[in-house]
């Protein structure tokens, strides 16, 4: 399908461009929206007789996205989730809750604006880029931790993740025997056991 644009949209055109989608993508996203007309006669009149408004009018919106955009230049906000022992998220982070945490700071945010490729799923810094015009965007800085005090360490730079897998093999190293045959117990465990017989049957 045949659509002129409105206003200027990522990998497709600027304003006043005719382009050809997906019907599907048209009807469901540029249309509803009002980022596209149908590219037809009556369509392309009316474009022209008011493109200098329609310039004008998206002018004043990029205007007032850079002003609104001020307030996320290094932005970042924490948000405490519950996870497994290897950062695994009970669940996922969503556009909306990144919205909510933003409000909190007193920045409105559309949820469309939050651009999230996939959902977030482990904790971790995690880059999230918000939309607030066609033609201004900025990246917020997302904190996902399990505690305070970890988005805390993990803001400072600190890997959190590594430093459990590092403690964790750590506690294996130190418990092992090199010289223990498979499935053998160890020498002081065996010592244990008839004491601790004895003291059952006492």
């Amino acid at each position: 399908m045949d659509v002129i644009l409105l206003e200027r949209v990522e990998k497709l055109g600027q304003i006043g461009d005719v382009v050809t989608v997906k019907a599907g993508f048209a009807r469901n996203y540029l249309l509803p929206r009002k980022k596209a007309l149908r590219a037809n006669e009556a369509n392309k009149k009316v474009f022209e007789a008011n493109r200098a408004q329609i310039e004008a009018d998206n002018a004043k919106r990029r205007d007032n996205a850079e002003t609104e955009a001020k307030a996320l230049d290094d932005k970042s906000v924490t948000l405490i989730r519950q996870a497994s022992n290897t950062g695994q998220l009970y669940g996922s982070v969503s556009a909306r809750d990144i919205v909510e945490a933003l409000a909190e700071d007193g920045i409105k945010v559309a949820k469309s604006g939050v651009v999230l490729g996939r959902p977030i799923k482990t904790i971790g810094l995690h880059e999230v880029k918000i939309s607030l015009h066609a033609e201004v965007s900025r990246t917020v800085k997302v904190n996902v931790a399990r505690s305070p005090e970890e988005a805390e360490l993990q803001s400072q730079g600190v890997d959190v993740m590594a430093q459990l897998f590092e403690r964790d093999e750590a506690g294996f190293t130190e418990d092992y025997d090199p010289n223990a045959e498979p499935g053998e117990i160890p020498t002081e465990l065996q010592d244990e056991a008839p004491a601790a017989e004895a003291t059952d049957e006492a």
